[in-house]
């Protein structure tokens, strides 16, 4: 419920200024901000946050700035946000999550910022994603302020007690290097595929990827079908409310719009609230609300639905046959490392 009353104000900021393009940034920016709050004291709060926010502007300027640009650029970025995402192990599980967060962002803002460019009623400039992602990170932090506060200046809890809260530094030691590598690899080739093949909401498939890729197989199978059953759930409802402003004009569609990005910030809210219950539920819940302020800004078709399903499969699929290969690759390196060395004759 905080979040969504926090979420209310980018919306009625965008409803007043006419800009409703840069409103999924804003969100997002908040969102994330919100997962990295680390607790404790309002210094430490905001001084968390607030590099979060610094290191997610740089990402949405990168990712947004260069999605009009050659597909190969597109990957050699994608390789290098993910593998610095990956080696941030090295600063603890914490730190290691928030990139993840990230790294997912800036796969969207690819996305996204590609989409943009090639729909012609709709100009987004690369200034106001960057300028909306931090006034989203920036509101987290004065509503930290004021809860701090109401609170009387106490230490406040983390937001979300269950995502990791170690910083202690860890030894880059050659698995971590390699699992970082094997994303880097898998998440930049599944963007070559979806942009140099130029597919109709491809970004879906990297995104799929990033999630699929697990530090074992069994983690990663549970995710990617729990990946799948929310982005299927999440498809079919989003289609459905799509339905709504369909053959609607002048007032009536403003209101319907309107009342639609409401809708949008109440499934956002379902996600934070389900994000460490239920990974499906929290896919489903992220996914709707993202989809429908997407479409809202650019209508597209009801195929699109069905092309981001098939993505989700196919980058799915992608992740676990590279964590497929990834095993057998280490249990043969470990059964050649364990073996006896000859007996001279």
């Amino acid at each position: 419920m905080a979040f969504l009353d926090i979420a209310l104000i980018p919306l009625v900021v965008f409803w007043a200024i006419g800009h409703e393009e840069y409103l999924l940034s804003a969100l997002f920016g908040l969102l994330f901000a919100g997962l990295s709050d680390p607790g404790g004291s309002f210094g430490h709060i905001a001084s968390h946050v607030a590099a979060f926010g610094l290191i997610g502007a740089g990402v949405t300027a990168l990712g947004f700035g260069i999605a009009a640009d050659a597909w190969g650029w597109l990957v050699l970025a994608a390789f290098a946000v993910t593998l610095v995402a990956g080696l941030a192990i090295a600063f603890g599980a914490r730190r290691f999550a928030t990139a993840l967060l990230l790294n997912m962002w800036f796969i969207v803002t690819l996305g996204v910022g590609f989409s943009f460019h090639h729909y012609a009623r709709l100009t987004s400039y690369t200034w106001g994603q960057v300028l909306a992602w931090t006034g989203g990170a920036a509101l987290w932090i004065v509503i930290a302020f004021l809860a701090w506060l109401i609170r009387g200046r106490t230490d406040q809890p983390q937001p979300v007690a269950e995502l990791p809260g170690d910083t202690s530094r860890r030894k880059l030691t050659r698995p971590l290097i390699m699992f970082a590598l094997v994303r880097a690899v898998a998440i930049s080739g599944a963007v070559a595929l979806a942009f140099g093949l130029n597919l109709s909401h491809g970004y879906w498939m990297p995104i799929a990827v990033a999630v699929a890729l697990k530090p074992n197989l069994q983690q990663a199978t549970l995710a990617s079908v729990q990946r799948i059953v929310g982005a299927l759930i999440g498809a079919v409802v989003a289609a459905l409310l799509l339905l709504l402003p369909a053959g609607e004009d002048g007032l009536r569609l403003f209101a319907v719009t309107r009342g639609l990005e409401v809708v949008a910030l109440v499934l956002l809210m379902h996600g934070v609230a389900m994000r460490v219950w239920n990974y499906a539920l929290y896919t489903a819940a992220i996914a709707a609300g993202a989809l429908v302020l997407v479409d809202l800004a650019q209508p597209s078709d009801y195929a699109a639905e069905g092309y981001r399903v098939l993505w989700t499969v196919c980058g799915v699929g992608i992740g676990l046959l590279v964590m497929l290969l990834a095993g057998v690759l280490a249990k043969r390196t470990a059964k050649r490392t364990a073996k006896p060395p000859a007996q001279p004759a």
